[in-house]
């Protein structure tokens, strides 16, 4: 079914809870209906939008155009042997939800993702990840539907182009196709990855540690440091940490020597948490209006009620301003500002 609203309001429709309004939003739960709609809808001369659970979103102003909410549910198993299982979730499905599912049926993998907003159409785009897993590790393919003509293509891995915090979807694809289905590799012999922040510390409370306890680990500890959307507006991390190469790194190390890296995914280069450079510059729980930065976590932007998307993306700009003044480190966005 689809249904078609005018000058609808997306205050629910985005974690930062700000105020916009898109010109036609559609609703979809369905692909034939789907189809449909896009090889015959009206407005082909507007720009379209697809959104998900909206938390990974900044509106900064009134979106002029047809934005469309998918919520195509269903998980089916596909394909299932002694090493693993093979699963199709539908776009609209939530994130976590999915992971519980797993996590409940020993399915494993996906459990550091834990508590992550979001639905399961949007994992793939931002090619999601936390605590040393990505979820490109464990797609296998992703099934789309051309906006301008409603014809189907399945990506495959290799077709997806992922890269760390992006993919194909987000960039030359963004705006051209939804995401319908993803369809993931999951196994019944996880080996759990502990080595990230303070997880491992954490696991010596338990005398039996499997994907169960790893996922209730990560969930206190995002609940400790993050701010919950439903509480306090926000999108998780708004910011990437930056990737810089080692040489880069050997001329900031002669000024800054106590900065913070790791490896980064490709060889001759390491990754800086951006979390500490917002830090550093002294923005950590700064607040201008009710627009700030989080007081556990610098690397979140939350709205503290009324801020616009406006003094949102002014803070973001501020913040990574001075963080280039400082470093000569350029921040680059996660959110998708709009």
């Amino acid at each position: 079914m689809i249904t078609l609203f005018e000058d609808y309001s997306l205050k629910n429709h985005n974690t930062f809870n700000v105020e916009a309004k898109a010109r036609y939003f559609a609703e979809c739960d369905n692909i034939p209906d789907l189809v449909h709609f896009l090889r015959h809808r009206p407005y082909n001369d507007l720009p379209v939008m697809v959104i998900g659970e909206g938390s990974n979103v900044l509106f900064k102003s009134d979106f002029h155009g047809l934005i469309i909410h998918s919520f195509i549910r269903g998980i089916d198993i596909l394909q299932e042997d002694h090493t693993g299982i093979t699963i199709r979730a539908g776009a609209g499905e939530k994130w976590d939800s999915f992971v519980e599912w797993a996590v409940g049926n020993q399915y494993g993998g996906i459990e550091n993702l834990s508590l992550i907003p979001g639905s399961i159409g949007a994992c793939p785009i931002q090619n999601i990840g936390a605590y040393g897993v990505e979820i490109s590790e464990f797609i296998e393919s992703v099934e789309t539907i051309n906006l301008q003509d409603g014809k189907s293509k399945t990506f495959t891995l290799t077709e997806c182009g992922f890269g760390y915090r992006t993919s194909i979807f987000k960039t030359v694809l963004i705006g051209k196709i939804i995401i319908t289905n993803v369809v993931f590799r999951l196994t019944k012999s996880p080996v759990l990855k502990t080595e990230y922040g303070t997880i491992r510390e954490r696991l010596k409370n338990f005398k039996y540690v499997d994907i169960s306890t790893l996922r209730n680990v990560i969930i206190n500890i995002r609940r400790e440091k993050l701010p919950d959307p439903a509480i306090i507006g926000n999108a998780g991390s708004f910011f990437k940490n930056p990737v810089i190469s080692n040489e880069e790194l050997r001329i900031i190390l002669g000024r800054f020597p106590e900065i913070p890296n790791h490896p980064a995914e490709i060889a001759g280069f390491r990754k800086i948490p951006a979390a500490w450079l917002i830090e550093q510059c002294g923005w950590k729980g700064r607040r201008t209006g009710d627009a700030g930065t989080y007081p556990n976590q610098p690397l979140v932007l939350v709205n503290y009620g009324k801020a616009t998307g406006k003094e949102i993306l002014e803070l973001a700009d501020s913040i990574a301003e001075d963080v280039l003044k400082k470093f000569n480190i350029r921040l680059e966005f996660e959110v998708n500002v709009v």
